[in-house]
């Protein structure tokens, strides 16, 4: 456990490890003064996982001659965020399986837009009379999730299309994929080259494309390889789009794409799924938000390691939390923004992680750009921002 609290001292401190020896973690206070900062622990780390209230999140200090005692346990509060741990005391989900923010005590308090994590490390890097991290951009991801290559390739889409009086399109999709509705992936690589020194990755399915996961595109087929080809050309990366479902047989087969860097099909992930990444050796996942509403799911906008909030254990894994996903916006069951609202909320929640220094990460699937929605229109305007 000792191990678990200084990463997360260590994490608040934004990495400055001379800082995390000024710092103590005690309700001891004959040691408070060999300190410059206490947090005074709540009986919860390490011991049982409690949903904290208000009054738990407010930080309270005072200050006791040259020690800043901090009576929130803003050590628990961040482990708790960062594991998840919450979904282990609420049993709601959706018909997708997801906890949503709906779900949490973000989503119902209005907490989301606030990354609580890091303001908890200012407070304390004020404290110790630490420089600030400037403000900025500490990474950007341009993410996309290929959830399909090609609406009319497959024998389902192609019977539905003619179906609706689209034989035209779906002819013209069948003699070339670079005529189908879906196959944006030139319009997107253009875009994305706009943001100087972003990292682009499109998460490819390896499925076996049934139920949630349909539809499955061959790996080794023409379409999928030639899209590959064009992807890698452009300077992107291959990441694993894992099954919607618990991870299975798409696991153990002979791998197509990399897997260090991951994200689960329609954001489900489980902290047993999560598991089995980390036995995995999956180094980074891309799925941390809830699908129905933009903000700050762990609380952060910094890259953070997981720990198992299950057996308490500090993993390789390091969660990116994204930072908005095109269909949340728009989706008429999730926020159902305008295209203005849509892009006021994207300037609001870039504005809190430039402040954090924190990392963007955006998803923005191939198949939106043009299935009549906004967000052709509104990607651009997203990416201006940035750059």
């Amino acid at each position: 456990m000792q191990k678990v609290i200084e990463y997360i001292i260590q994490f608040l401190l934004y990495g400055n490890e001379q800082g995390v020896k000024l710092v103590g973690y005690t309700a001891d206070e004959s040691l408070w003064p060999n300190y410059r900062v206490v947090v005074v622990p709540n009986g919860h780390m390490g011991q049982q996982i409690v949903l904290p209230t208000e009054d738990d999140l407010a930080l309270r200090i005072e200050k006791q001659g040259n020690t800043h005692i901090v009576y929130t346990d803003v050590i628990y509060n961040t482990f708790f965020y960062i594991s998840r741990a919450e979904e282990l005391l609420v049993s709601e989900r959706d018909e997708h399986g997801r906890f949503l923010a709906k779900h949490s005590m973000l989503g119902q308090k209005n907490r989301l837009m606030i990354p609580l994590i890091d303001e908890y490390s200012r407070a304390m890097i004020k404290m110790l009379d630490l420089a600030l991290p400037e403000p900025g951009f500490s990474h950007i991801y341009l993410t996309h999730d290929v959830d399909s290559i090609a609406h009319y390739r497959h024998l389902r889409g192609a019977i539905g299309g003619v179906m609706r009086g689209q034989m035209k399109q779906v002819l013209a999709a069948r003699r070339d994929i670079h005529n189908d509705p879906a196959y944006t992936f030139s319009w997107l690589i253009a875009q994305d080259k706009k943001v100087e020194g972003a990292e682009v990755v499109y998460f490819v399915k390896d499925t076996p494309g049934k139920g949630k996961d349909y539809p499955q595109y061959d790996l080794q087929g023409a379409d999928f390889t030639g899209l590959k080809r064009q992807l890698e050309d452009s300077g992107a990366q291959l990441g694993w789009h894992s099954s919607a479902y618990a991870i299975g047989d798409e696991a153990k087969g002979e791998e197509a794409i990399r897997r260090e860097k991951h994200r689960s099909h329609y954001l489900c992930c489980s902290i047993e799924k999560m598991q089995q990444l980390v036995e995995m050796g999956v180094k980074d996942d891309f799925t941390m938000m809830f699908a129905d509403q933009a903000g700050f799911r762990l609380q952060t906008t910094r890259a953070v390691r997981w720990i198992n909030p299950m057996t308490w254990q500090l993993t390789e894994l390091t969660l990116h939390p994204m930072t908005v996903m095109d269909c949340t916006l728009s989706h008429e069951h999730y926020m159902g923004l305008s295209e203005d609202e849509a892009y006021f909320e994207c300037q609001r929640l870039f504005e809190k992680v430039h402040q954090n220094a924190g990392e963007v990460v955006l998803l923005w699937h191939n198949t939106i750009i043009n299935n009549e929605s906004y967000h052709k229109s509104l990607y651009p305007k997203v990416l201006e921002l940035l750059s």
